[in-house]
């Protein structure tokens, strides 16, 4: 009501001055109920960003509660879920969400997310509520609604009495949960990829493939002179035996003359 009457004295003043100076009572009348309805847009935006903070505190503090109650994965990871979200669309998220979300991800074992939100609540001064001079809209409609909450808790008995539960672990707790993150996040063990399997020797085999047509032809063959090496082998005779025979065999150019030879021998005949 007190915002409705807010309203309607800015609009009353505002349509007495468009009167006066000329405007139509119609044209008056439109833009009000324009102005009207923009900002009940603006301000459900906020209204609704605020209910969703106020419900993940009801459903964090009872997922964080030590009772007999055993929670599904599923249902672990859509609160924090919730709970990025609101860090991610809000421009300055209240202290006490980040809190929340970081127990949370202590609990499911997420302790690399948690020490970040936890670090920022224990260590960060910028996470104190005094440091917040300025704030967005959302901001203080989050607070104008918790001040309600603390101000009238029959009103919101089971929000409330969330908001304080919170508010009491955050006090006791955070450190000892950001202590217990880092232990157990500096103990995961660091795996190690194993290296990889050594390929076959089929795979690593490199195989030549000549270019020329006359070489890839199967029936082009070498004729050799002689037995190979490996052939002789096989066949118990040495490479010594067949150089011997080699020696052995007479020469039929053993006698020949050199070229000077030859040419003093007619220079001679033709001079006698």
């Amino acid at each position: 009501m007190k915002e409705r009457g807010q309203y309607l004295l800015a609009f009353g003043v505002v349509a007495s001055m468009l009167l006066v100076a000329g405007f139509p009572l119609f044209v008056i009348f439109f833009f009000g109920i324009f102005a009207y309805f923009l900002l009940r847009m603006f301000s459900s935006g906020s209204r609704s960003e605020t209910r969703e903070i106020f419900e993940f505190y009801l459903t964090a503090n009872e997922m964080l509660r030590d009772d007999e109650r055993r929670w599904y994965g599923f249902e672990l990871n859509e609160a924090i879920r919730r709970g990025e979200d609101i860090i991610r669309r809000m421009q300055s998220a209240p202290p006490l969400v980040h809190f929340t979300l970081g127990a949370l991800q202590n609990k499911v074992g997420n302790h690399k997310a948690a020490i970040s939100n936890l670090t920022y609540v224990v260590e960060n001064s910028a996470a104190d509520e005094k440091s917040f001079v300025s704030a967005s809209a959302e901001l203080q409609n989050y607070v104008r609604v918790l001040r309600k909450i603390e101000r009238e808790p029959t009103e919101a008995p089971l929000t409330s009495a969330a908001v304080r539960a919170l508010e009491r672990a955050r006090k006791l707790r955070a450190k000892t949960l950001l202590e217990e993150s880092r232990q157990q996040f500096a103990a995961i063990p660091v795996v190690v990829e194993p290296p990889k399997a050594l390929e076959s020797a089929e795979a690593n085999r490199f195989e030549y493939e000549p270019t020329d047509p006359v070489a890839r032809d199967v029936s082009f063959s070498v004729v050799e002179d002689g037995p190979s090496e490996n052939d002789r082998n096989r066949n118990g005779n040495h490479p010594q035996g067949s150089k011997d025979k080699q020696q052995q065999k007479p020469d039929p150019f053993v006698d020949r003359q050199s070229i000077s030879e030859l040419l003093h021998d007619i220079y001679d005949k033709n001079v006698q």
